[in-house]
């Protein structure tokens, strides 16, 4: 409904129509509508139930004054309402219940301004000429908002490296410490743990998302999205794990886009397997994390997925995260491995069994938890490369080299070291 005005609207939309329960007020109406340069037909007899039906099989106009005169539960009602609204439209609302917290809580479902009857000329002239001017507000702020928008996404080279625990804990960095509005978006449709590691419950939202991308606005994300700090909101699921994802990828488009214009920071939490379903989702990422750990899968995973990361996503810049390192139990050496993927690792973040066990129990990101840990300094030394790197054209943190990744992974020569004994010094130099 109230979503920000967009260039580029559909131009075949009413600019105006109402629906208005009893005839003083469409006698008050009517004038000030001809006065604005609208039709006066399109003041219709009816309240909220007649706009509803009329906007299910009909385009939706600019600006809608709706009458909740004859509603007995207009919260509830106004929901009816927006799932029938195109995005984009300004919703007007007049009623007869003079209730302050009313009032509030239609502002905050996405009503632009409510007015009491009986209508007076000028309230309702002053009131739709406020909403003309929200499709006349200055169409610059949103690409001002756009420019300075950073979009991450965390990709784990195995199950259980612990991209969720840096998303989230990323994410409440950049909300608290740096102050910036940040979108955190959990795309483990079935088994997301973004909203469990801040306490919440995960809501409908993304799964309302995937099946309705037409609905996705400003208002939606408003709605959808789990508030966990002021500056931070997170948009998750917890779907049945009988309900496979049934979806081309369309929502999560409209959802980056979306987020691009409500925050400055997106998050994204984004399973390695939605690479090869939905690589578009890469096209306007600005920052890739690689989460991965120092075992033989690992490094063959982090090879593929860097090497995929330059064919498709060469604009992002990547960073690659060696976590829950455990100094002499790796499976390969940091020398070793950093040869195998051409690249150095950029953070290396220790295992930290009980700083993640305290976070569980306080329900609570693990930066959050454990702010003065060894962790906690690599985590925020992450952002701080986020925050830079995002700002950078994207140069390519592997060698330069034709020759081929997987090539120069000599999968026997790692097992002969590791099977040496824990004495003999590293052959990688």
């Amino acid at each position: 409904m109230n979503a920000p005005w967009k260039a580029g609207m559909p131009g075949n939309r009413d600019p105006f129509a109402a629906f208005i329960c009893d005839e003083n007020a469409l006698d008050v109406l009517r004038p000030v509508v001809i006065e604005l340069g609208w039709a006066p037909e399109k003041c219709n007899k009816g309240g909220l139930r007649n706009a509803v039906q009329s906007l299910s099989v009909s385009a939706s106009p600019n600006i809608l004054l709706v009458d909740l005169s004859e509603s007995g539960d207009p919260l509830n009602d106004i929901n009816a309402l927006a799932e029938v609204c195109e995005p984009g439209t300004v919703v007007v609302a007049i009623g007869q219940v003079n209730d302050v917290r009313l009032y509030r809580d239609l502002l905050a479902s996405g009503i632009h301004d409510y007015l009491l009857k009986p209508l007076s000329a000028s309230a309702l002239r002053d009131s739709l000429n406020a909403a003309q001017a929200v499709f006349a507000a200055p169409k610059g702020g949103e690409q001002e908002v756009i420019e300075r928008h950073i979009s991450t996404a965390v990709v784990g080279t195995r199950g259980g490296v612990g991209a969720s625990t840096l998303a989230t804990s990323l994410s409440w960095m950049f909300a608290t410490q740096h102050n910036m509005p940040t979108a955190l978006l959990d795309l483990d449709i079935h088994f997301g743990t973004g909203a469990l590691a801040l306490d919440l419950e995960p809501g409908r939202g993304l799964t309302d998302a995937i099946d309705n991308p037409s609905r996705i606005d400003g208002l939606f994300i408003e709605r959808a999205m789990i508030r966990a700090h002021d500056n931070l909101a997170i948009l998750s699921a917890e779907a049945p794990i009988n309900s496979p994802l049934m979806t081309d990828g369309a929502a999560f488009l409209q959802l980056e886009e979306e987020f691009r214009h409500a925050f400055e920071m997106t998050m994204i939490d984004m399973p390695r397997n939605m690479l090869i379903n939905f690589p578009h989702l890469m096209g306007d990422v600005n920052v890739v994390v690689v989460a991965t750990e120092m075992t033989l899968a690992a490094a063959r995973d982090s090879i593929r997925i860097l090497s995929w990361l330059k064919s498709h996503a060469a604009h992002a810049v990547p960073i690659v995260v060696a976590n829950k390192v455990q100094s002499g139990a790796q499976e390969i050496s940091k020398a070793d491995f950093e040869a195998s993927i051409e690249r150095s690792i950029d953070f290396t973040i220790p295992f930290d069994a009980k700083g993640a066990a305290n976070a569980a129990k306080l329900g609570q990101p693990f930066l959050e938890a454990n702010p003065q840990s060894k962790v906690a300094a690599q985590m925020n030394a992450l952002g701080e490369r986020i925050m830079g790197a995002s700002d950078d054209d994207g140069e390519e943190g592997g060698s330069a080299s034709k020759k081929s990744l997987l090539a120069s992974f000599d999968i026997k020569s790692l097992l002969a070291k590791k099977n040496k004994s824990d004495t003999a010094p590293a052959a990688a130099d």
